[in-house]
């Protein structure tokens, strides 16, 4: 392979909450080895940081704003990988999709508006409900040996309700891994489009498909599910560059564009810093596009090698292998179905550092979720510290 992804580079002194000592004590959680948050350690592409280099290198950072070459490298993108054809003027640039989140409840719901999401999900999505005033639906996944799937019934008589305005879906999910596909957005996209409730498409993991599955754009579906929708992009997961903040929020409807770009300059916070604009640009490139294969390759790897060494170590820990993402949804219940005692467990005698799966709301308790975007020789020894931990 062309690229490194064994390189293990130490991020000590880059005011990283990953790996700083200074914030895992915040965290009660110093000398733990941490794969928790969604940041890889991975090295970003050549080109990426080459179009950095060269920005850098000018030595004026005045206020930028996303052009010609920036909306073709997005659209670009989007038409080649995923198959969809994107208009320039539906595209909002803001400095991260979670705020962007905040800013589409604000302008498209009212307090007390229901909003449905599909739990265990990313914590945000609830927080972002709740601290709005809203309404949370909880549209609850559910699971089989480690399958999970919608629960399209009840995703109906959520969708029919009086107060029901927009459904937050994860797409591809975060934290199980499922990426969902054609039929089953389809018959999401059916109920919503019934009782108008508004999709918004978090596809942040888009890109990060692992090998034999295929992601589907909400929007691609058709025209009138397009016009129902925003639909949630961003470079960072994908090239390891979120301390960048910038993501592309795309809103084919006109009307509703205009909300959301209404609730923006209400904050004066539209756009994205002049580093995050040049990083995205030279992302969505051929190299980029080459660097990202190639990624997909070990990542696929790593996924495997987890449950390679589950079997043979801690057969008691369920693991499925996520189709997209670089996150594992490992199932410690079987263990300790506690979810606050596994999470100390596995911090103070372990002194691995994991997201607990109860902050991912219901059916999360008895999991954690592993980041296992890093070098083979760190999730092994990660891995390692939790076998020892756990052994029979």
């Amino acid at each position: 392979m062309k690229y490194d992804f064994n390189l293990a580079v130490n991020r000590m002194g880059t005011r990283s909450i990953k790996w700083e000592p200074a914030f895992l004590e915040k965290l009660d959680a110093a000398d733990t080895l941490p794969l928790w948050v969604a940041d890889m350690d991975f090295v970003s592409p050549n080109c990426v940081v080459d179009a950095l280099r060269e920005r850098v290198g000018h030595r004026v950072f005045g206020y930028p704003f996303a052009d010609g070459d920036y909306y073709d490298a997005v659209t670009g993108w989007l038409s080649k990988r995923h198959g969809w054809a994107v208009k320039p003027e539906w595209i909002s640039v803001t400095p991260g999709i979670v705020p962007a989140l905040s800013f589409i409840v604000r302008a498209l719901t009212e307090p007390g508006d229901g909003v449905i999401i599909q739990e265990p999900v990313y914590a945000p999505f609830r927080q972002t409900v709740e601290g709005h005033g809203r309404t949370l639906l909880n549209n609850r996944l559910v699971q089989t040996d480690g399958y999970y799937r919608m629960d399209f019934d009840d995703l109906e008589r959520k969708a029919s309700l009086p107060e029901a305005k927009l459904l937050i879906m994860c797409s591809p999910h975060n934290p199980i891994g499922r990426v969902w596909t054609e039929e089953e957005l389809r018959r999401v996209g059916d109920i919503c489009l019934k009782h108008g409730v508004i999709v918004v498409a978090d596809e942040i993991h888009h890109d990060l498909v692992l090998p034999g599955h295929r992601h589907t754009t909400y929007a691609a579906l058709g025209a009138e599910y397009a016009e129902q929708a925003i639909i949630c992009t961003a470079p960072s997961k994908t090239f390891n560059i979120a301390g960048l903040q910038n993501s592309n929020i795309i809103i084919p409807n006109p009307e509703m564009k205009k909300k959301f770009d209404k609730e923006l300059n209400l904050f004066h916070v539209g756009g994205s810093n002049v580093l995050g604009l040049t990083a995205a640009a030279a992302a969505y490139s051929p190299e980029g596009e080459e660097w990202l294969e190639q990624l997909l390759v070990y990542l696929d790897a790593n996924a495997d090698f987890i449950g390679q060494f589950l079997a043979g170590r801690l057969p008691g820990v369920k693991y499925r292998k996520p189709e997209a993402t670089y996150l594992a949804w490992l199932d410690f219940s079987a263990l300790i179905p506690n979810g606050k005692q596994l999470e100390r467990t596995v911090k103070k005698e372990a002194k691995v550092l994991l997201n607990p799966g109860y902050g991912f709301g219901e059916g999360g308790d008895g999991f954690m979720r592993l980041n296992f975007g890093c070098p083979r020789s760190v999730l092994e020894e990660a891995l390692e510290r939790i076998a020892r931990t756990f052994k029979p």
